[in-house]
């Protein structure tokens, strides 16, 4: 693309294995995970990139990839007449014989795609966030400040920083880095927020020389661990050329003043599944049907959702939920649940605070309550799961300290 006389390239960091995603991510990477029924975490990534008008983007993968190179290559197709492209790029190997041993570290690794498309700018985004943002605004902020480095910063209560990569400002410039700090105990709060602090979301723009400069000398370095947030960036700050942009600023068309700043790191089950329940609210904190901003993802070739009586005329309700296409609900109750494609829930079934992914089958009189089961999951006829923890541990299922059920992929679950 071009933003004024500016050529610029997408990166997306989509190598995460997703450790604290697991069963969820025993068979695919992070990136790749379901979400929302019908779209993958790498979805929001690219199509804020897309819609912000980039147009050449690639995806840099590494575990599990198979799952997510065929999201890749079913989707995101875009008009390569006009010198567009998404392309997926594994782990390869070309500075050593070694994988990624970080985010910066595999930039550094694929520096070719770099000097072969000869951006000015590059933007590095993570692939496993669920938010909106147009990068084009972020662009012009970073192109104007002159500074190598930009990073996307969203503000979070003072008493959380020692869960984020905290970034203190310049009171005489909020727009300039003036140190950035990893989860530290305590803080001082922004010069217009004393009660809050920026928090980086991962998302950052950079001069193209200035970042292949910066992940050469990085990898160079025995001590480095080779991260963009924890290696990269502060270096930058050192040498006093990192901007940071504040989510807030962020004006993306068809927002509302409800979700226009919403973002969500969704590395966790917890995290995961709460996610999942700010889409299903009558005013949701992160709306999907906006239309001027689309999350663009596959489109199934499945034919729609339907709600019928069961075989005994028993109506089913479904109060406060998602249900993609190709599910078929049978006098059954579904309640503040997001339900995949393909699932079915037969007579008499309950399914209250759950998510399923793709084909999950819950057959007559069964219940499921605050859990999340992957694809091809079948709970059987007056089984339950999420109900007694204890049994669930015992039948070998995740069970997180709030209380959430995992089945993995493939899993039955016996009465």
């Amino acid at each position: 693309m071009a933003k004024g006389q500016k050529k610029i390239l997408g990166i997306v960091l989509a190598g995460g294995e997703g450790k604290r995603l697991m069963p969820l991510t025993a068979d695919r990477a992070k990136p790749a995970v379901p979400f929302a029924g019908q779209y993958r975490l790498i979805d929001f990534a690219i199509s804020n990139l897309v819609n912000s008008g980039l147009q050449q983007i690639v995806v840099l993968t590494q575990y599990k990839s198979h799952s997510l190179d065929r999201h890749m290559s079913q989707t995101w197709r875009l008009p390569a007449i006009l010198g567009s492209y998404v392309s997926s790029v594994p782990a390869q190997q070309r500075r050593g014989k070694h994988w990624f041993s970080g985010s910066a570290d595999a930039i550094y690794q694929s520096l070719n795609l770099i000097q072969d498309e000869k951006p000015d700018i590059v933007v590095v985004v993570g692939a496993d966030h669920v938010y909106r943002m147009d990068f084009s605004q972020m662009i012009d902020q970073h192109i104007e400040s002159g500074l190598g480095a930009t990073v996307a910063a969203i503000r979070q209560p003072i008493e959380m920083s020692s869960a984020f990569g905290v970034i203190d400002v310049d009171p005489d410039n909020p727009a300039h880095i003036r140190e950035f700090l990893e989860k530290p105990e305590s803080t001082n709060g922004l010069p217009d927020s004393p009660g809050e602090i920026l928090a980086s979301m991962g998302n950052y723009v950079f001069d193209a020389d200035k970042l292949v400069e910066a992940v050469m000398s990085d990898a160079n370095l025995d001590d480095s661990k080779h991260d963009m947030g924890g290696d990269i960036i502060p270096a930058f700050v050192a040498q006093n050329d990192c901007g940071v942009y504040d989510f807030i600023q962020n004006d993306v068309p068809g927002s509302t003043p409800r979700d226009r700043d919403y973002w969500r790191d969704v590395g966790t089950i917890d995290s995961f599944y709460d996610a999942h329940m700010d889409l299903i609210q009558t005013l949701p904190v992160f709306n999907l049907y906006n239309e001027e901003w689309p999350i663009i993802s596959q489109t199934l070739n499945s034919p729609p959702a339907k709600f019928v009586r069961d075989a005994r005329g028993s109506t089913g309700t479904m109060i406060d939920s998602i249900i993609s296409l190709g599910s078929v609900i049978s006098g059954a109750h579904v309640e503040r649940s997001v339900l995949g494609a393909w699932t079915k829930v037969q007579s008499g079934a309950l399914v209250v605070d759950s998510i399923t992914f793709d084909r999950v089958t819950i057959e007559p009189g069964a219940q499921v309550r605050s859990a999340i089961l992957d694809k091809n999951v079948v709970v059987r006829a007056g089984a339950t799961i999420g109900i007694d923890r204890e049994h669930d541990r015992a039948r070998g299922f995740t069970v997180t300290e709030s209380g959430l059920t995992v089945v993995p992929k493939n899993g039955i679950v016996e009465r």
